[in-house]
């Protein structure tokens, strides 16, 4: 792999599932009698703990989009039991919603649950909310929606939510029966998740950022429990934190190791959160046929870790913790107008720190040099416009700086 394939590849990690319960859904976990992947029931439906998630369909090492290997791959999931594939409007530079409608065109509708959102945060006029729906079911080639969220939902979006009449435009669409169950997706703080759980009260489930980092650092466990009271399921997104899970640092990695050098690292993230009630479904963003089967190994009889190993895996992520890194998610949302590659450096930079600062100078040097000059941190003019886009409410610009100034200082400029 060259280096430019290794800055599009290095932002394309795993994600994962979980246990239940709740009123709204059925305390069951079961196998899938086809595959062997774990079940959760919800009302009627039985749906995989492991979720497909599609923001990170698997690229060719041009980076164009490998829609065949993504074909191949989605074939593999339907055979194993997995029926939850979650897509976006924008995911992908928009050509996601296409690319899944294609690759589960040959399956019969009713052996998979298609899951799609409503992008607010894109809204101009209250028009555009029938416009855009109507576009994405032409392209995922369907008459209905399984699950369907409002999505991304902080402060503005919510905001845009209201303004332009989009909860009363979906539920017309749920008595059309174009939409199954309906819900919405939360990047903002527990205080506004309960305004808005309060403010429509036949929500029928709730995606949220939930992981070991985030259950205390961003208030991860107030969003659980507000969810758990409300009654509501919770698919969870970005349980790896963006492969950040999967990809801990040396001491951290040799402690699992030691313990089990047998269970991936990923595996460990995802066990954690089975021992958590409420989860319906785990998104998995699987870039490779890898991520994939190792997804499936951990989620055929997914167990939920020992108190033994529950102590092994927080002294793990305390060693992990004690070196800063930058809490991106390479969701993209941030995009840059003037070009600036805001997670493919923030990647970078992270990989640098959690090799232990020096030990991969080289690599971080030449892997910073092989992105564009106009992609480079330094090309930043502090617009601020990618700051009220990020989900993880970072100060871009600011951390922008932070890197090419650690960039020149490895580099001895």
């Amino acid at each position: 792999m060259d280096r430019r394939d290794f800055i599009k590849n290095s932002l394309l990690f795993t994600t994962g599932a979980v246990l239940l319960s709740g009123c709204s859904f059925n305390k069951e976990v079961k196998v899938d009698k086809t595959g062997g992947i774990t079940t959760a029931k919800f009302k009627s439906l039985d749906v995989s703990m492991l979720g497909y998630g599609c923001m990170r369909i698997p690229l060719k090492p041009s980076g164009e989009i490998d829609e065949e290997l993504n074909k191949k791959m989605v074939k593999r999931a339907m055979e194993a039991g997995v029926n939850y594939y979650d897509t976006a409007y924008m995911y992908m530079g928009g050509k996601s919603e296409e690319i899944m409608g294609r690759a589960l065109k040959p399956y019969e509708r009713a052996s998979f649950n298609l899951t799609t959102k409503m992008p607010v945060m894109m809204l101009e006029k209250e028009e555009d909310v029938e416009r855009i729906f109507n576009e994405q079911l032409k392209r995922c080639q369907t008459d209905y929606f399984d699950f369907y969220l409002v999505h991304c939902l902080n402060k503005r979006n919510w905001e845009n939510t209201k303004k332009y009449n989009v909860i009363p435009f979906l539920e017309k669409m749920k008595k059309e029966g174009k939409i199954r169950h309906l819900g919405f997706s939360h990047h903002d703080t527990p205080e506004l998740l309960q305004e808005i759980i309060n403010y429509y009260d036949k929500w029928e489930f709730v995606q949220l950022q939930i992981n070991r980092l985030d259950w205390k650092t961003t208030r991860g466990e107030e969003q659980y429990n507000i969810a758990r009271k409300a009654n509501l399921p919770i698919v969870v997104m970005e349980p790896l934190r963006g492969g950040l899970l999967a990809n801990l640092n040396t001491e951290a990695t040799k402690i699992l190791k030691d313990y089990n050098p047998n269970a991936s690292v990923a595996s460990w993230a995802f066990r954690w959160l089975a021992g958590l009630d409420g989860i319906l479904t785990m998104l998995s963003g699987m870039s490779t046929p890898e991520h994939l089967e190792d997804n499936l190994n951990t989620f055929t009889g997914l167990k939920p870790l020992s108190k033994e190993e529950q102590t092994v895996y927080d002294k793990a992520i305390a060693a992990h913790l004690k070196q800063a890194a930058i809490g991106c998610t390479s969701c993209r949302y941030c995009e840059c107008p003037v070009g600036v590659n805001i997670a493919g450096i923030f990647s970078l930079y992270n990989q640098y720190v959690y090799d232990d600062e020096g030990r991969k100078k080289g690599s971080f040097i030449s892997h910073y040099e092989a992105l564009r000059e106009s992609e480079r941190a330094d090309k930043c003019i502090k617009c601020g416009l990618c700051k009220p886009k990020c989900p993880q409410q970072l100060d871009i610009p600011v951390l922008l700086e932070k890197v090419h100034k650690k960039y020149l200082e490895v580099k001895g400029a």
